[in-house]
């Protein structure tokens, strides 16, 4: 996924999270530091990680102050150590100060939201396995955190509700209660939606996942299920359909699983549980 500087959600999404932090006026540095005071401040990496979202601090702190200089030295999806200097930005003191956590709140979660990913795109690194996101990302920050999950080495998957048709659970026990099978559901799915929609839906055990490729989904999600059955899964599937693990995914079994010989594997805690990556803004006058 590509990030489109210019887009208009990106905007407003950086105008919100101004407006949070300087509702008030930085009240510190208009009352302490002289209007035009020039300075340089450094953007300093103070952990192993990987870059995501430079471009979008540079973003902030022009919209503080459209003369900020802002060069950017490294760039996303980078691999970075303590003490690399990935950016300056240099112009009035006042801008740097009131662009400064804002844009650094931004660079950190990305960053730490790419350090994730790259950990377990390296844990299976060999297989034929993609890593994928979800949909467990912070309200309004979407589209941020999946580019930071691309920036890291991982593939997106469904961007919003309307990208595809994926049956999960609460789908099922719903329809379920009105006599479909997980055939019928497929189908169902099929006959309502466009022909360039693919349809996803949940299984539980080898028996339903091979239903629903027999039944023409386009995606089979191994919900929950462990190595055994995942392995069994894939075999009876013989390629009839892509192949998702899901659930229960962590470091530890993620290159397991990927051995089951799954196409794809999706794993919630790039974006929801990623650590933000230790960044500071060390200022010189």
């Amino acid at each position: 996924m590509k990030l489109d500087v210019n887009n208009p959600v990106l905007e407003d999404l950086i105008d919100r999270a101004l407006e949070e932090d300087l509702a008030g006026g930085d009240i510190t540095s208009d009352a302490l530091i002289p209007l035009h005071t020039k300075g340089k401040a450094s953007l300093i990496v103070k952990a192993p990680g990987i870059l995501a979202g430079i471009d979008v601090s540079k973003l902030v702190f022009l919209k503080i102050d459209p003369f900020l200089n802002f060069s950017i030295h490294v760039k996303d999806g980078s691999r970075v150590k303590p003490g690399d200097n990935i950016a300056t930005v240099e112009g009035d003191v006042p801008g740097i100060l009131k662009g400064e956590r804002t844009a650094l709140n931004i660079l950190q979660h990305l960053s730490g939201i790419a350090t994730q990913t790259s950990l377990y795109v390296d844990a299976v690194r060999g297989l034929p396995v993609k890593i994928l996101d979800t949909r467990k990302t912070l309200p309004g920050l979407r589209m941020l955190e999946k580019y930071a999950v691309s920036a890291g080495g991982g593939i997106n998957h469904r961007m919003n509700l309307g990208d595809m048709v994926l049956i999960k659970d609460n789908h099922i026990a719903v329809l379920r209660r009105q006599g479909l099978s997980i055939g019928d559901m497929v189908r169902l799915a099929r006959n309502r939606t466009p022909q360039n929609i693919k349809i996803e839906i949940e299984t539980t055990n080898p028996g339903e996942a091979l239903e629903a490729a027999e039944s023409g989904a386009d995606v089979v999600m191994l919900d929950n299920m462990d190595l055994d059955a995942m392995r069994q899964a894939v075999a009876l599937i013989k390629h009839k359909a892509i192949v998702e693990a899901s659930g229960g995914v962590s470091l530890d079994n993620v290159r397991a699983i990927g051995e089951t010989g799954v196409d794809w594997i999706s794993v919630g805690a790039q974006t929801h549980s990623a650590r933000a990556l230790d960044i500071s803004l060390d200022l010189t006058v």
